[in-house]
């Protein structure tokens, strides 16, 4: 196993195929540099999955949790400025399935008991950042009990898969050499 961070990486110039980060580069200190090695360890490509806050601002989550939009709007970079970095980019929607289990920010959007469970959101970085959220939770839990929550956003119920987005960022870093 080897360690490094993203604006370091501890290999030589184009070790690598393809590089592949998953939600990752709003944690990163220096973004121009993390993006910048993710290009020089690359031979072919660079390959992020990220968020559009355009598209992403319309969850219903952040009708409840406003501080979640707030907080992850502010460190997300845009496509634009990872393509000022890694150059032209190809973008790729990826539609969120209803019964997605991978447990990040938007997996639950049709299921929205599982945001009133505790381990759910400890598994969420956003929730992390926005402090107490006893009030919000409250609020979310009582529209469901209600039926509130369903008649609001009934229109999902039909859906099989929601645009939350979530992109997958591709960069032919090959054609920058």
């Amino acid at each position: 196993m080897v360690q490094g961070r993203a604006e370091a990486l501890p290999f030589p110039d184009r070790s690598f195929d393809a590089v592949l980060g998953i939600l990752t580069v709003h944690h990163w200190k220096d973004r121009v540099k993390g993006l910048s090695e993710c290009a020089r360890v690359a031979r072919s490509k660079v390959v992020f999955l990220t968020s559009d806050f355009d598209v992403c601002e319309k969850f219903w989550l952040f009708d409840y949790f406003p501080e979640l939009l707030r907080a992850d709007r502010n460190i997300f970079p845009s496509s634009e400025c990872i393509a000022t970095t890694l150059g032209p980019i190809e973008t790729i929607i990826v539609p969120v399935p209803e019964d997605c289990r991978d447990g990040f920010l938007g997996a639950y959007w049709k299921r929205p008991r599982a945001y009133l469970d505790q381990r759910v959101r400890e598994g969420i970085s956003t929730f992390s950042k926005i402090g107490n959220v006893d009030s919000q939770l409250a609020r979310l839990e009582c529209d469901i009990v209600s039926g509130d929550w369903e008649q609001r956003y009934a229109h999902l119920m039909s859906l099989e898969t929601l645009d939350l987005g979530y992109r997958i960022l591709i960069s032919h870093v090959a054609q920058l050499l």
